[in-house]
């Protein structure tokens, strides 16, 4: 009995992680739907160290990660860490949506420890350009092409793999 049991609450765990796979990918394809699939925006911007970024040259020789958040989002304070984690091994290209003057994301993101180059986008144009809707959003590029997007909260191993699948 103990058997048949196990077996009933693995079909019903593989049920709801089926689901939950399901629903995850429906909410990235309507939150990202604005996005463009394939050809990015030209980015060329200052970033708050006061950096050049072209991202499409900058996607030649590996991935490059964009990574759209804000400091009152919520969800960021839970990917912002992976993000800047994962700044050691891929460039990371953050763009700060509505997070207030150069001065305090600069302070907000020594006070976090925070390593990537941003772009403070005050105004929404980037963004605006970009489509994005949903805070966190991250675009995975390659050789100027978008090869991977996810909005909201994602794991560690959902963006290692979307950077090992570009």
């Amino acid at each position: 009995m103990e058997k048949k049991r196990r077996i009933r609450w693995f079909r019903e765990a593989g049920k709801v992680l089926l689901m939950v796979f399901a629903v995850t990918i429906a909410l990235d394809q309507w939150n990202s739907r604005d996005i463009p699939e394939t050809e990015i925006p030209p980015v060329i911007a200052r970033t708050l160290s006061a950096q050049s970024v072209d991202l499409i040259a900058m996607s030649k020789d590996q991935p490059v990660i964009l990574y759209f958040w804000a400091t009152w989002c919520q969800g960021c304070k839970f990917v912002t860490p992976t993000v800047n984690w994962l700044s050691d091994t891929y460039p990371v290209v953050s763009v700060a949506l509505a997070s207030g003057p150069d001065t305090r994301l600069q302070r907000y993101m020594a006070t976090h420890g925070y390593q990537f180059d941003t772009i403070n986008d005050n105004q929404g144009n980037y963004s605006q350009s970009w489509g994005i809707r949903v805070t966190p959003s991250i675009v995975i590029i390659k050789d100027g092409k978008i090869r991977g997007i996810t909005t909201g909260i994602t794991t560690p191993i959902g963006l290692l793999a979307r950077l090992w699948l570009a």
